[in-house]
């Protein structure tokens, strides 16, 4: 096993171009020095020099090696770094995913008492379907999710629902429906509906499928849209309908909103936090922290009135 150490030594030899200035860099005797680069080579199976009493040149593997031994030591220095901060206060690196659906309210008001409580943890976030987070983390692309559960391969993960709400009606604004201060999902089997792909948001997909069910039809999808927003914008182009949870329920052109009646009701509706049983990064505690104290106060919208397009 080749020690940090040796590769600092290897590399002072490596930029001097002279075991004899490397040692003079390094404050240390030659000998030594030259026996650790043998004792490299001899680790590696390759040359990493070519010698002469005069000359010494980096062989092609020695530039290769040269190269990711200068990584090795970047990246060791950033996690001594790293654990000097986190020894001075929490910091660190958080990848952060997370449903499209809680990007307007909820996401910035998780991110500001965050940012305000740990500065100095740097967050990536990226928005992506709750199916494909849960591939990213079991995977390691990502440390926290905050997705719809079920999804379709849990293993390996904690989901811990967070948040708790009820899926609306979602209609076109000059639709017959929409004359009515509640709906029951009979009174919307006749019509075409907009869903989510199974694949890509598998708890949100089942959930209205099951509710469907219980009322006695299956919904005749005509269009797929991974998006909500997306989905309320075909609504709003009378293409269809679909159910949303209270999180999307407020005013806009050419959509309303209706509570659920009726068989198959309440639809039920949930966000998860999710993160692998095995993490154990002291900035994910800290973030699922911030996650549950504003969830908790997150509560169930009742339905604005109708914007009705203009005539």
């Amino acid at each position: 096993m080749i020690e940090l150490r040796q590769l600092r030594q290897f590399i002072a030899v490596a930029e001097a171009l002279s075991f004899r200035r490397a040692a003079e860099r390094l404050r240390m005797a030659q000998p030594p020095l030259t026996t650790t680069v043998k004792r490299i080579e001899a680790e590696l199976g390759v040359v990493l020099f070519e010698r002469s009493s005069r000359v010494v040149r980096l062989t092609e593997p020695g530039r290769v090696f040269l190269e990711e031994a200068r990584r090795t030591l970047a990246q060791a220095e950033r996690a001594a770094e790293s654990a000097r901060r986190a020894a001075q206060g929490l910091a660190g690196n958080l990848r952060v995913t997370f449903v499209p659906t809680i990007a307007h309210n909820l996401l910035p008001r998780i991110l500001r008492a965050f940012r305000q409580d740990h500065p100095r943890i740097h967050l990536d976030l990226s928005e992506a379907p709750s199916g494909p987070q849960g591939t990213a983390l079991r995977n390691d692309y990502a440390d926290f999710g905050l997705l719809v559960p079920p999804v379709a391969d849990s293993s390996g993960l904690i989901i811990e629902p967070v948040l708790h709400q009820e899926l609306f009606a979602a209609i076109p604004a000059d639709h017959p429906l929409a004359a009515l201060q509640q709906v029951s999902l009979a009174d919307m089997q006749d019509e075409p509906w907009i869903l989510t792909p199974p694949l890509q948001a598998p708890g949100f997909y089942s959930r209205i499928v099951t509710a469907c069910g219980k009322a006695g039809f299956a919904p005749r999808v005509t269009q797929q849209a991974i998006h909500l927003d997306t989905i309320l914008g075909l609504i709003a182009g009378r293409l269809g309908v679909c159910l949303v949870p209270g999180l999307l329920v407020y005013p806009r052109d050419g959509v309303v909103f209706r509570k659920l009646r009726g068989p198959g009701t309440p639809v039920r509706y949930e966000i998860g936090a999710a993160w692998r049983q095995d993490d154990t990064n002291p900035a994910l505690t800290a973030f699922l922290k911030t996650v549950r104290a504003v969830m908790r106060t997150a509560g169930t919208r009742n339905p604005p009135k109708a914007r009705r397009p203009a005539r």
